[in-house]
């Protein structure tokens, strides 16, 4: 059994054709192709936050912090549940936090000119 065939048996999930895989893969990539919603996510990654913490992580202004949000809510990235009156956000899945990470280690890299690394 290949290790593709494994994970997707793991998932319980039917393993998608590569052209369906490419598309939602090319729709996340551009969801976090904007500054704020990736320090979004950034913020995200560190633990569940609410929209005034989350407003204060990126430096944005809160109404397009919560555009954002909506965005990222509607294409499934993140999700939501009531605290009282506060609304409090989470990344759905850990390969988010970890792509997240990723694109800022290669960022580390081509700014501090550090060498290529496996």
């Amino acid at each position: 059994m290949s290790a593709r065939m494994h994970l997707s048996d793991a998932h319980g999930v039917q393993e998608p054709d590569d052209g369906e895989r490419l598309a939602v893969a090319v729709e996340v990539l551009g969801l976090l192709a904007d500054r704020t919603r990736l320090a979004l996510l950034r913020r995200l990654g560190e633990g569940e936050a609410d929209v005034g913490t989350l407003t204060e992580a990126c430096g944005a202004a809160r109404p397009s912090v919560s555009q954002h949000l909506a965005r990222l809510r509607l294409a499934g990235l993140v999700t939501t549940r009531k605290e009282g009156r506060r609304v409090v956000y989470a990344l759905r899945h850990g390969h988010l936090r970890r792509l997240v990470e990723e694109a800022l280690s290669v960022a580390d890299h081509r700014i501090g000119h550090l060498p290529p690394h496996d």
